[in-house]
């Protein structure tokens, strides 16, 4: 068996030398890149004929006159006739090695039956009398050995392996992607650095609410859409009237005093929620009586923790009572259900305490609405993470307490319009129940951009390039901005 290897610098180079050295019945066995370009490994028809046993077929075999051609095809002509043929032949050594071994076969069993007549989407033209019949190319014999090989019973195979090509376009195209979104962030960014730097107005605004701890993300997100003919006092109110849009309060519902029903106050350790529940019960107490309010507490790990309560529902006149567990806890609710207000005091849990799990639990009933108390002094990153861990369904209500403790509001303010809280009122003192104040977004805005004086954390008009480095649609910001 006459079997060569041809290596060239691309493939159909090599499909060339192979047709020159083998005619027109030439077979390729195998087609593999190289490190000196693509390697073929090809042979003649008849030579696997004669192989597998079976007669020639009257297409391989040649009368010996005919054999020799006086002008053999150029290296040009050769070339381009295979063309075509070179997509064809893209395919493994074993997937072309069980396609020749299958067309070995049939043709050995079409022999032994009568010739069929050719389909009638493929006609063959006829030949003139004397005419050697036309020979099919090697493109064509492929194309239809392939449409007729789901037709006949295959043998039995491994399977070949799923393709990788579409999984590697698609990490191609998401790095694609990744740095066009990469590029276009940093032109943003660029450009709102250089209108900034010529905008006197909008440079002394973004400076402002840094100094007032508004986050780069909203400073960003409100200051994009600052109009350009505004004066200073004009870009000041228009800034606030965003905020305050923007922070949403129940100024046009029931307070919650008044609105009643089941509240559990959850939140970090220290941030007030024993002595905010016993402003609430002040207040619903002045309103409805003492006999309106009901008081449970949850807190049986820090000591001292019922007696506070209870000293505090006796300064009210309303009993404190104690839930050791979710059963107990059913049954209190059960016997405080005429109640106008019942009000559920927590243990205070870091937001990464494995405990936190067991008190979501715990409070997971359907009568039970959840107020989340954060400190409103608290450090930004501190209230983005309490947000988060002790998110709810639906729209999560919150209280701002110690508001007089806080140097600066806007870390508050900004936690609460990006997470899009529903604020329910404010604590400024430890008086019980005075110290307890409507949520006002006009009021906490004005507070929160009363200028406090010089601070070590305050930045300088260079740095501001480091703070707005990042696009404001970054994933931070979570709430649509109404401007």
């Amino acid at each position: 068996m006459n079997i060569q290897r041809f290596t060239a610098a691309t493939s159909r180079e090599a499909l060339a030398k192979a047709r020159l050295a083998f005619g027109e019945g030439t077979l390729i066995l195998s087609n593999r890149p190289t490190e000196h370009g693509v390697e073929v490994v090809a042979t003649a028809e008849d030579s696997l004929a004669a192989l597998s046993g079976g007669s020639p077929s009257p297409v391989a075999a040649k009368p010996a006159s005919m054999a020799p051609r006086q002008n053999p095809p150029s290296y040009r002509e050769v070339a381009s006739q295979v063309e075509e043929d070179a997509e064809q032949l893209a395919m493994s050594t074993l997937s072309f090695q069980d396609y020749v071994r299958e067309r070995m076969l049939r043709r050995r069993h079409e022999s032994n039956q009568a010739p069929a007549p050719a389909p009638a989407e493929m006609p063959v033209a006829t030949p003139a009398p004397g005419e050697r019949p036309p020979r099919p190319t090697l493109t064509q014999r492929i194309a239809v050995d392939m449409e007729a090989q789901p037709k006949r019973p295959a043998p039995a195979r491994k399977p070949a392996p799923a393709p990788q090509a579409p999984a590697v376009n698609k990490v191609v195209m998401d790095e694609l992607q990744a740095m066009k979104e990469l590029i276009e962030d940093r032109f943003n960014t660029l450009t709102w650095l250089g209108q900034a730097k010529q905008n006197p107005i909008q440079s002394n605004m973004m400076l402002k609410m840094i100094r007032s701890g508004y986050s780069p993300t909203l400073s960003r997100a409100i200051l994009e859409r600052l109009p350009e003919d505004m004066d200073a006092t004009e870009a000041v109110r228009w800034v606030m009237e965003v905020l305050e849009r923007n922070l949403h309060t129940d100024a046009d519902m029931p307070a919650i005093h008044e609105e009643g029903g089941i509240f559990a106050l959850i939140g970090a350790t220290g941030v007030g929620k024993t002595t905010t529940a016993a402003k609430l019960a002040g207040q619903c107490a002045r309103m409805h009586g003492p006999g309106s309010v009901g008081l449970i507490t949850l807190d049986t790990y820090r000591i001292g923790a019922h007696e506070q309560l209870r000293a505090y529902g006796k300064m009210l006149g309303v009993v404190a009572h104690l839930a050791h567990d979710k059963a107990a806890l059913q049954d209190l609710l059960g016997l405080l259900s005429n109640k106008k207000m019942v009000l559920i005091d927590t243990t205070g849990i870091a937001p990464r305490d494995p405990r936190k799990r067991d008190l979501l639990e715990l409070l997971d009933l359907p009568e039970v609405k959840r107020l989340l108390v954060l400190n409103a002094g608290g450090h930004g990153d501190t209230l983005d993470e309490a947000v988060g861990c002790f998110k709810s369904t639906g729209t999560q209500q919150a209280i701002l307490s110690k508001i007089d403790e806080a140097v600066k509001l806007g870390p508050a303010i900004d936690a609460s319009i990006r997470h899009q809280l529903l604020l329910r009122g404010t604590t400024t003192g430890q008086r019980v129940p005075e110290d307890w104040e409507p949520a006002i977004a006009a009021k906490l805005v004005r507070a929160s951009m009363r200028s406090t004086g010089a601070s070590a954390y305050d930045p300088k008009t260079s740095d501001l390039g480091f703070f707005f480095s990042q696009p404001a649609n970054s994933t931070t910001h979570k709430g649509r901005m109404d401007a």
